[in-house]
């Protein structure tokens, strides 16, 4: 087993250049520090990023979770999704209403289904057959976060694990006042997430554009056919959303431990952490 290790976090990259985030920014730092421990102590990557996951989801402080907002028709609709990059296999939800941590349940879908997306009232009524925690009060429950650019206070989590395993998951409650259905990049494996034996990527933004460009997958596609770096290929992808009048970021990690957090907007809530001792 090696003891290198690597992992990103982010909260959407919507934020807005002029507005202090001390309350986003120390809670992220003390999830880096509780995942640091994780992966330090073997624990494996996609232990890790469903943790921070479930994390940032329940914090409040991002448009995922309990910071999400309703759609236009006071609904809240919430996406996730996950990947192993040692197996490739994956599990993700849409549009999915009722329950605390969508990414918990797109982890029980890639492991207790043979399907990798259940969206709707079939995510719903699986989500209830596994007992995963209900929210039983939305007005009560859910208190919107401030997203500075729509679509773009996703939540996310990459990680290199010491036994070399990478892991991917995102997790977002969409668009502020989107139209009912609408799904966006997050729940679609190769768009908003992505894992596999290069790389582990996850996506936020303006999820339109990044499924138009199949951001995620590019990262490590660009990396296994072009040769590109896990820079080049981050930097290459988001230039690619740029290119088409989109915006968003992403945070990845390949399998050297290598990490790149680009973005084309104001600012990106991230944090890293590394064996080598990187933190920021």
């Amino acid at each position: 087993m090696s003891s290198i290790w690597s992992l990103a976090l982010h909260g959407g990259a919507g934020a807005i250049a002029e507005r202090a985030y001390k309350r986003e920014e120390e809670h992220m730092a003390a999830l880096l520090d509780e995942g640091a421990a994780m992966l330090a102590r073997g624990d494996s990557a996609l232990d890790v990023v469903t943790a921070m996951a479930e994390a940032l989801e329940a914090s409040g402080l991002h448009v995922a979770g309990k910071g999400a907002a309703p759609n236009a028709a006071g609904v809240v609709e919430l996406d996730a999704s996950i990947m192993d990059g040692a197996t490739r296999k994956a599990g993700a939800v849409a549009a999915l209403c009722g329950f605390v941590s969508p990414v918990r349940a797109a982890r029980a879908v890639m492991e207790r289904t043979p399907h990798i997306l259940l969206a709707g009232d079939g995510a719903a009524r699986f989500a209830g057959e596994q007992h995963l925690a209900r929210v039983d009060d939305p007005q009560a429950y859910y208190a919107p976060a401030e997203s500075g650019l729509p679509g773009a206070g996703t939540i996310g989590a990459v990680a290199l694990d010491a036994g070399g395993r990478l892991a991917a998951a995102t997790s977002t409650g969409g668009l502020h006042g989107k139209m009912p259905g609408r799904v966006g990049d997050t729940p679609i494996i190769g768009a908003g997430c992505w894992a596999d034996e290069r790389a582990a990527v996850s996506c936020t933004g303006l999820g339109e554009y990044f499924m138009r460009v199949n951001a995620a997958a590019d990262v490590s596609a660009r990396i296994a056919y072009a040769g590109q770096t896990l820079d080049e290929a981050a930097f290459g992808v988001i230039e690619d959303v740029r290119r088409l009048g989109g915006y968003g970021g992403l945070i990845a990690v390949d399998a050297k431990g290598h990490l790149a957090t680009p973005f084309v907007s104001q600012g990106m809530k991230r944090g890293i952490a590394s064996s080598s001792g990187l933190r920021d």
